[in-house]
């Protein structure tokens, strides 16, 4: 557990209530508060209204747990009206750090850090240490989730197990089944299992035994039933808790869970010990062949008031310490570390980058520079005195720790899909698979496939099926600087065009999968040649082996199975890496304009620097002096 810059933003939204809470120390939740979704139009507006009410105290990091899966950057809620952006609400807030999770993924990483007294055994049972755990809880809707063990650590899975199919065992569950297809074509456990499956479960229950039912909620059907008031009730409560046990044996016997089933969510923590003496544990062994194997394994119920809480709070740690341990935010530590030996004009850029690093990442110089008030060489020289060769490299440097709050994710675009969630997966692949690639980038060896291609004789392309288009537009921009080169996207031209390579020549090599025979024969042949051979292609595969350079790009997408979309834009965009090094390292005039530029402010950079600081003790608005302390821009 990191230690604490300023108090973290944890919540749990629900589709009837955000609850909010200060987590001030490890496990330590205050000003908790509780908000009716119905009372605020959006997302935006419920977190505003809990963070004016902290009386100014600054919020850097928050954790966000939302009864809905998370896929990218999009949140929209299944059962509630909110969406909203993931990145857009960081920047709207204000905040360094914002992490979204599923619900059920939160409350599976508190799981390890429940203690007894949190938790209540339900029936026999003895879970085994470090094993596979299972959870799922009714609410608004049925959540399911896991835990495998890995390491010193746990893995949680991101479930939608709720939607599996509903399977009756006895006449009453049929009855109910039955009663559910006039409304629906198909029923899961989740129709069943949550509080509107209980207002179902009830009407179809009062068909079944001949009675007339009574336009009751979840919670009047619930306390009737534990009261004795409505025999209805009774039964209903009944079959939920048999129902239950029925899911839980399918989670348990699906995960091999040893460790045990935990049941958290709204309804069952609040029946007490009714939930013993239910048919839940009864039904929860009746497995047939698998009853003994079903019962050594554990089941318990979540008492703990705060235990969703618990493991937002732990997955944002984890998040935060990932960061801090990347090279984006070891810079960052880097700059605070430096700060007394900046000069005051190198200070005020350190201000800026701490303060806007994200801003500063897309920013060219001159913004970055009139940001800070600083002259455009003094950006450079601050870059310098951290180790980097220029605002390039560090600006690499600090791009690859800067991704916490866009989650690289692959989303299956579906059938039923609507025009714009097609586009939005679309999209969304695309962005999370560059995100992926940028950290990925290997600038020893983009360095080396430039000076091959500045100083190439020839540069091919080759490539073969749909990345042709690729090494076409690589012949266009490169042949536009001058360089000989040509395009090669059929296999029986490609040998011939290899057999006239020579020393000094370059063989660049553009496939996704890396083992397309006819292209790992053209760099035998090219090395039989004395050419050199670069290759764009994914790691751990033959033609990386086989190159002299690989700028490696790795994805998601099945490119046998499918059309190649994400994986062709990528391979284009190292193109365009390559096309702008060999633009910028042939057009030495513009480097040297910048040098000069520096130059002349390095002879006159001891008077101005003594003006700058008489200067910043009197400036409104500008204090050099200013703790840094709250600066942790671990993810921003």
């Amino acid at each position: 557990m990191l230690l604490f810059d300023s108090p973290r933003l944890i919540a749990d939204i629900g589709s009837t209530f955000a609850r909010f809470a200060l987590e001030t120390a490890p496990g330590q939740f205050v000003r908790i508060s509780s908000l009716r979704c119905a009372d605020f139009s959006d997302f935006h507006a419920a977190i505003n209204a809990y963070l004016d009410s902290l009386e100014g105290i600054r919020v850097e990091h928050a954790a966000i747990a939302i009864a809905n899966p998370v896929e990218g950057d999009q949140v929209r809620m299944t059962n509630y009206h909110w969406q909203f952006s993931i990145e857009e609400m960081r920047l709207r807030l204000g905040l360094d750090t914002l992490v979204v999770v599923n619900d059920f993924t939160a409350l599976a990483m508190a799981l390890p850090r429940l203690s007894k007294h949190e938790t209540r055994q339900i029936g026999t049972g003895d879970g085994h240490k470090n094993s596979v755990i299972g959870l799922l809880g009714a609410g608004s809707g049925l959540g399911v989730s896991g835990l495998i063990p890995s390491g010193d650590g746990w893995i949680s899975l991101g479930s939608e197990g709720g939607h599996t199919s509903f399977s009756p065992r006895d006449e009453r569950e049929i009855a109910v089944l039955r009663f559910a297809w006039k409304q629906f074509d198909h029923v899961s456990f989740e129709r069943l299992l949550s509080a509107r499956g209980l207002e179902l479960m009830y009407q179809a229950l009062a068909e079944f035994l001949g009675q007339s039912a009574k336009p009751l909620q979840a919670t009047d059907i619930t306390q009737a039933a534990l009261e004795h008031r409505d025999a209805v009730c009774e039964q209903t409560l009944e079959v939920f808790c048999a129902m239950l046990g029925t899911a839980a044996a399918n989670l348990a016997v699906t995960l091999g869970a040893s460790g045990g089933i935990y049941i958290g969510g709204s309804i069952v923590p609040r029946l007490g010990d009714y939930f013993e003496r239910s048919p839940f544990r009864r039904r929860f062994e009746d497995k047939g062949r698998f009853s003994a194997y079903l019962a050594h394994i554990p089941t318990y119920v979540i008492t703990a008031e705060n235990a969703t809480f618990k493991g937002v709070s732990a997955i944002l740690d984890a998040q935060l310490k990932s960061l801090q341990d990347s090279s984006g935010s070891a810079i960052l530590g880097q700059i605070r570390r430096a700060r007394s030996e900046l000069s005051p004009a190198e200070l005020r850029v350190a201000e800026h980058v701490l303060t806007h690093p994200r801003d500063t990442l897309n920013a060219p110089i001159a913004e970055i520079a009139k940001a800070a008030q600083v002259s455009q060489p003094t950006v450079i020289r601050f870059c310098r005195s951290l180790g980097c060769e220029g605002l390039s490299d560090f600006k690499l440097r600090l791009a690859s720790g800067l991704t916490g709050t866009m989650p690289v994710t692959h989303s299956q675009v579906k059938l039923d899909d609507s025009m714009v969630e097609l586009g939005a997966k679309v999209l969304g692949n695309t962005a999370s698979a560059i995100l992926q690639v940028r950290n990925q980038l290997n600038r020893d060896m983009i360095d080396r496939a430039i000076e091959l291609l500045i100083n190439a004789g020839r540069v091919d392309f080759y490539a073969v099926g749909h990345y042709g288009v690729v090494a076409q537009d690589a012949q266009f921009k490169f042949l536009r600087f001058g360089l000989p080169c040509a395009a090669y996207t059929d296999p029986r031209l490609q040998l011939l065009a290899a057999n006239v390579l020579k020393a000094g020549d370059v063989a660049v090599i553009i496939s996704s999968s890396g083992r397309m025979q006819e292209l790992l024969n053209v760099v035998d042949r090219a090395h039989e040649r004395g050419a050199t051979v670069v290759a764009i292609t994914a790691s751990q595969t033959p033609l990386a082996r086989k190159a002299d350079v690989t700028l490696i790009v790795d994805h998601l997408e099945d490119v046998d199975a499918q059309l190649p979309m994400v994986s062709r834009i990528l391979h284009l965009l190292t193109i365009d890496i390559l096309a702008v090094g060999v633009a910028m390292r042939r057009n030495p005039e513009m480097m040297q304009a910048l040098d000069e530029d520096e130059q002349a402010a390095l002879d006159s950079s001891a008077a101005r620097n003594q003006n700058i600081r008489g200067a910043a003790q009197t400036a409104p608005g500008v204090s050099l002096a200013a703790p840094l302390s709250r600066l942790t821009s671990h993810s921003r």
